[in-house]
């Protein structure tokens, strides 16, 4: 029996829907949630991503300001402009689109943003705050994630979940979700051994590892829960996730398709996480 396609486009569509309503009551109240996006360089992926955004803020009713910077920008300049932002009131939320040049430190950058703007939810404070289970502002993938599962009916609660990848920006993060779900969580990367079997005790399996199709059939349960967060462009231009799909969707219960599936959760999340960082600087 093949797996239930967890259609993540349909499911964002939700989410930017329940987003517009609110986006609605603050307009009502006088008040326009405002996001800025930054990016510097021309790099193609993240071009695509800050149109998406755009777009997005546009159907729920989101102000997007847009700083499109020269690669030559210095890390100065940037975070001029951050701190500008950080104290323009009428900004709500701070996103600047990685990568970033070589020449700029990634961290000092998302140290500079202020963490009730921080709509990536990758400033350490607010990864703090997700460790101990209080974050407002969560990062859009993981959050994204978990909102795939609950969504689709699946209880979190008591299953045995393994998530391959430990990255800070999708693998510590959905781990530390899952628990907070009452999950029993196990992490895999690089250096776990016998990663096939641990796989194989898995009911619910988040595969984050940035290699193409490495979750095999072989690797997962009958019924599992398989959500791909990998993109990978294959030779013939073709994307593919982590994940094994045409092999595993005969096997698991649940899977997420690569594209249409974490993809569009991620912009869904970012809009949700600027209304959220809007409600909080509206009660400081």
């Amino acid at each position: 029996m093949s797996a239930v396609i967890i259609d993540g486009k349909k499911i964002s569509a939700q989410i930017k829907d329940e987003a517009k309503s609110l986006a609605a009551e603050f307009n009502a109240d006088g008040i326009q949630p405002c996001l800025a996006v930054i990016l510097v360089g021309d790099d193609p992926a993240s071009r695509v991503y800050v149109r998406n955004k755009k777009r997005a803020c546009e159907y729920v009713g989101i102000k997007s300001l847009s700083y499109e910077l020269s690669e030559k920008t210095s890390q100065q300049e940037l975070l001029e402009l951050i701190e500008k932002l950080n104290n323009d009131k009428e900004c709500n939320g701070i996103l600047v689109q990685l990568p970033l040049p070589e020449h700029i430190d990634e961290q000092k950058v998302l140290l500079a943003i202020r963490p009730d703007k921080d709509v990536d939810g990758f400033h350490p404070y607010n990864v703090g705050l997700l460790s101990i289970g209080s974050a407002r502002l969560k990062a859009c993938t993981p959050a994204g994630c978990i909102e795939l599962i609950k969504r689709s009916g699946i209880d979190i609660q008591g299953k045995s979940c393994v998530v391959v990848g430990r990255s800070n920006i999708v693998g510590k993060p959905v781990s530390m979700l899952l628990l907070a779900e009452n999950g029993t969580v196990t992490v895999c990367h690089s250096k776990t051994k016998n990663i096939k079997d641990v796989c194989l005790g898995a009911d619910i399996i988040v595969a984050a590892v940035g290699i193409p199709k490495f979750i095999k059939a072989d690797m997962i349960k009958d019924g599992a829960v398989i959500i791909d967060v990998g993109i990978n462009r294959l030779e013939n231009g073709k994307l593919c996730g982590d994940v094994d799909f045409e092999a595993c969707k005969e096997k698991a219960g649940f899977i997420t398709p690569v594209p249409g599936g974490v993809g569009p959760m991620t912009i869904a999340m970012l809009m949700k996480n600027c209304l959220e960082a809007c409600r909080i600087q509206r009660m400081a």
